[in-house]
């Protein structure tokens, strides 16, 4: 016998905070241009970046937002999930882009090393400074849904990387102005670089674990299955798989046996809905499958193994 508690296809996590997306993408956008046209008039390799940074970051928020839509699809005989992955393969897309920038930052400032290119501080410091402010408040937009979405997380961590690497180039504008020291640019960069590569690889790691439909973050199974065995009728409970789909979708499945005349159909709609009201407060995991097997049926299988 198995039993469903709601296999409706509900808004993603990234999908319940689409506006947030929509506004830091356009804030990042714009500070991109800013950015550009700053190194370009200052000849600052640590701006370039940070711009080549946030032009990333709003790639994939543009692909998280994609993604958000392309998830809404319903599911189909073919795609009995419908395309909720896809927001998974967005977020997988842009911790690989972070990769690639931050190699290609780091092979940049290492070959500027030994030049002593002429920067124009002021211009650079005016782009930081603005860069810094923008991230602030793109910060403070993401903050509210970070802990939903992967996707939304990797934007917080994209921006608040992009904050920190403003502050770096405001740090190395500063150091030249007073200084005259240009290799202060060129490490800035390094920095920036540095800062990339440990939040691309946090959300690759969140990444794999979704797509090798590892046991999500914070859910304890043998807590799962003590809650389980204490419903009366139950016996034993194995099979128990629990794995996401996308960011906010849990799944579980599980075999439960029961007494044989646990099987009536009142004692095992009391049973399931027992189950299902455990899961979904204490586990927050609403949809879940479980498969009722009479002790009997049991004792039939391992007599076939025997």
């Amino acid at each position: 016998m198995g039993h469903n508690h709601d296999h409706t296809q509900g808004m993603t996590g990234t999908g319940k905070h689409r506006k947030r997306l929509i506004i830091v993408l356009c804030i990042t956008l714009s500070v991109v241009v800013i950015q550009v046209a700053g190194a370009a008039l200052s000849g600052s390799l640590a701006l370039l970046a940070d711009a080549g940074h946030m032009l990333s970051d709003a790639a994939g928020v543009f692909i998280a937002l994609l993604a958000s839509w392309i998830a809404t699809r319903p599911a189909t005989d073919q795609r009995t999930y419908g395309y909720q992955r896809a927001e998974i393969l967005a977020a997988l897309a842009n911790a690989l882009i972070l990769i690639v920038i931050a190699v290609i930052i780091a092979l940049e400032a290492f070959r500027r090393f030994g030049e002593t290119p002429e920067i124009r501080t002021d211009t650079m410091l005016i782009a930081a400074i603005i860069g810094a402010v923008a991230n602030g408040v793109s910060l403070l937009i993401l903050r509210g849904g970070q802990e939903e979405s992967l996707n939304l997380r990797g934007a917080y961590l994209e921006v608040l990387g992009d904050l920190l690497g403003s502050l770096a180039v405001i740090a190395a504008a500063l150091v030249i102005m007073f200084t005259g020291f240009t290799a202060a640019d060129p490490i800035a960069s390094i920095l920036i670089a540095a800062m990339i590569l440990p939040r691309a690889w946090s959300l690759l790691k969140d990444v794999v674990d979704v797509l090798l439909e590892a046991t999500p973050k914070g859910v304890d199974v043998g807590m799962i299955r003590e809650h389980i065995l204490a419903v009366d009728g139950v016996q034993s409970v194995h099979d128990i798989h629990i794995w996401t789909i996308t960011s906010g979708v849990p799944v579980f499945s599980a075999h439960v046996v029961v007494d044989d005349h646990a099987l009536s159909p009142e004692s095992a709609d009391r049973i399931l809905d027992r189950m299902q009201r455990c899961l979904g407060s204490h586990f927050d995991t609403e949809h879940c499958t479980f498969q009722l097997e009479p002790a009997s049926h049991q004792a039939h299988e391992a007599h076939q193994h025997a």
